[in-house]
Formats: C-alpha cells, structure tokens, sequence
C-alpha cells in the first residue's frame, strides 16, 4: 500500500475527480434517471429557510400557543369578527366584549366555546368561528437530506413519518439513521436508548428511519412534539468508478460494509472494455491527509480464485481500462466526476 505522493500524476487526476465530486449535489433514485438536487429550501447562504403558512383554516384540535395568528368570525358582533390578533407570549388575547381570555393551551373548538359562552351575554344565539391564519407555536426543524429542509409548522399531532413528509421525504441520498433531538422541558423521548446530553438540556434518540418508514418498526415512529429536531444525516457510501456498467456511489444503509464481489455486482458487472487485474481501492486512512491505494485482481475474486475483499465506507474501487496508459488518467477522472452525479440504492 502506497500513498499518492508517489504517484503525481494520479494524484492531479484525482483531486479534479474529488473537487467534482465534492461541488457536485446532483443524485438519482433506484434506476437509471438522473436527478438535479432539491434546493428549494436553502438560500444562496445555506441557511435553512422556514415553511411559512398563511391561508387561513379551522383545525378544531391544534392546541394554540404563544405568537399564533388567529381570526375570529362572530355572527352579530362586528366588534371582533375577521380582525388578525396574535396571542402574546403569556397566552392570553384581548377582545372587545368578552376581554382577556387566555387562548393559549386551548384547542380551536376549545377556544370557539369559551367565547360562545362569554358572547351570551350580548348576543342572543351566537355563533363563533376560529381560524388560525399563522402556525407559530409548535415549530419543529427539519435538516440533512430531505426533499425541503427547514422548520414546519406543525397542525396537531403529527409521528415521525408524517413531519419527514411534509418536509418533502428522503432523498435518495439520505441515510438510514435519523436523530432526534428534544428539549427536557417537553419531556425524554419515549424510545429505548435514549440519551440525555451531558449538559442536561435535551434527550436525543436514534431510529433506523428506513425501518420505520417501510414499517418494520412501527414502535419507533414517534409522535413528533413542538421544537424537536430532526436530522438525517447523508447515507455513507462506497464508490465504484471506471469501467463498469453503472458507475457511481452505493449506499450501505444498514451495513457497515461491503465487499468488492457485492460493489461490482450492484454497478452491473465489469465493462467490456475493463482491465479487472490492474483495479485498485482507494481508502482514507485515519491520520493521514492522502488517500492511499492498493492494487487488487478482480478479475481473479469474480472467478473464484482470490478471496473477496471488504469495503468502508468512502472507499472508491476504481477498474481501469485497457486501452493504453495515456487514457486512462482521462478514465479516471471522467469516472470520480460520474461518481459526484449518481448515487444507488438497491
């Protein structure tokens, strides 16, 4: 095993492949379509954008809070029909008529009877709607690999599938673990192998999202509550690149590894074109800044002859060509840029 500092040229070839690997987010799903990267929700910046809500609507069970836009229609009392009023920080609103009222911690329907009640005195039958027109109160972030990362508002109880939906599901990039991330205050998460941070401030839980979400693990899908963070990390990946059928980055989801005979299988098998006894694996070795190569048949693992060997994550299997020497730096560095598009998930 050698590092690239004996090989200049192939270290040029590569930094360009890793640079575009690095500046590229495009991905594609299972299959052969190629996909551009959703960024709708991350500004110029990188900062994460909010999903803001203004159409106004009547949800009888959302419980309001602090800093919720409502509206109120009240048959036979123009005094406080269709005026936006915002609930202050201590919860409590002020109306002509019926006065201080504390809104928050009521449900809509909730909050429609208390004003029932106290419009009886003026208003003979009265009939009162409540229309929440901004969802502030119960704000949950969700960042990483999603459709639309940003912070959602939610509309009554809501598990872990329905917030990651509503933030526009996984990516095809996205890894199978997601964190969870919850201030004390509002409870620990109920979910074996929950942790609380050192500090004592937040309980913090992992899931197998893909599990949960294909319903393997019902009991993990959690009921997501106000102010959780929700984090899904960018799945690892090993990278098969050169002359093979379908080059690019494969997903270990649940495994730590796999083997070279499982990485050339997943890319379709060698090209016609490949010269699988010159292939090599290129790792990152702890506490070194090069990435290292070592020179591998694989011509002889197909065939039964060698014994497989296993790959980490970002680890990058490269299968030449066999035409001659000048191309194949040309080879290389057209495979890592591949590399930087596709991403599969099997």
């Amino acid at each position: 095993m050698y590092s690239y500092d004996k090989s200049p040229q192939l270290i040029a070839i590569f930094c360009m492949g890793v640079m575009s690997l690095t500046a590229q987010t495009p991905v594609a799903p299972v299959g052969p379509q190629v996909l551009g990267a959703d960024q709708s929700a991350v500004s110029s910046q990188g900062q994460v954008k909010p999903v803001a809500d203004k159409t106004p609507e009547r949800v009888p069970n959302y419980v309001l809070g602090p800093d919720d836009q409502i509206v109120i229609r009240a048959f036979q009392a123009e005094e406080l029909s269709d005026k936006p009023i915002q609930i202050a920080g201590d919860g409590y609103i002020n109306l002509p008529l019926v006065g201080r009222i504390k809104a928050g911690g009521l449900s809509v329907g909730q909050l429609e009877e208390e004003l029932t009640e106290r419009l009886k005195s003026y208003v003979r039958a009265p009939q009162v709607t409540v229309l929440v027109t901004d969802y502030r109160s119960q704000p949950v972030s969700v960042v990483g690999s999603v459709g639309s990362p940003g912070v959602i508002q939610l509309k009554g109880r809501k598990n872990l599938v329905e917030v990651i939906a509503l933030a526009g599901g996984l990516k095809p990039d996205a890894g199978n673990t997601a964190t969870i991330t919850r201030e004390l205050s509002m409870g620990r998460i109920p979910l074996p192998g929950a942790t609380d941070d050192p500090n004592g401030r937040v309980s913090v839980a992992h899931v197998k999202i893909r599990s949960v979400m294909e319903a393997r693990n019902p009991q993990d899908n959690l009921v997501i509550e106000a102010n959780d963070v929700v984090m899904i990390p960018k799945a690892q990946l090993v990278y098969v690149v050169g002359e093979v059928q379908r080059p690019g980055g494969y997903a270990l989801d649940e495994r730590d590894s796999m083997t070279v005979l499982q990485a050339v299988a997943m890319a379709g098998g060698l090209g016609p074109k490949a010269s699988g006894k010159k292939a090599e694996i290129l790792t990152q070795e702890p506490g070194r800044p090069n990435r290292t190569e070592a020179p591998i048949n694989v011509r002889k693992i197909l065939d039964g002859q060698a014994p497989d060997v296993e790959l980490r994550a970002d680890a990058i299997l490269f299968v030449p060509s066999s035409l001659p020497k000048s191309a194949g730096g040309m080879a290389l560095n057209t495979a890592l840029n591949m590399a930087g598009i596709a991403i599969w998930r099997f």
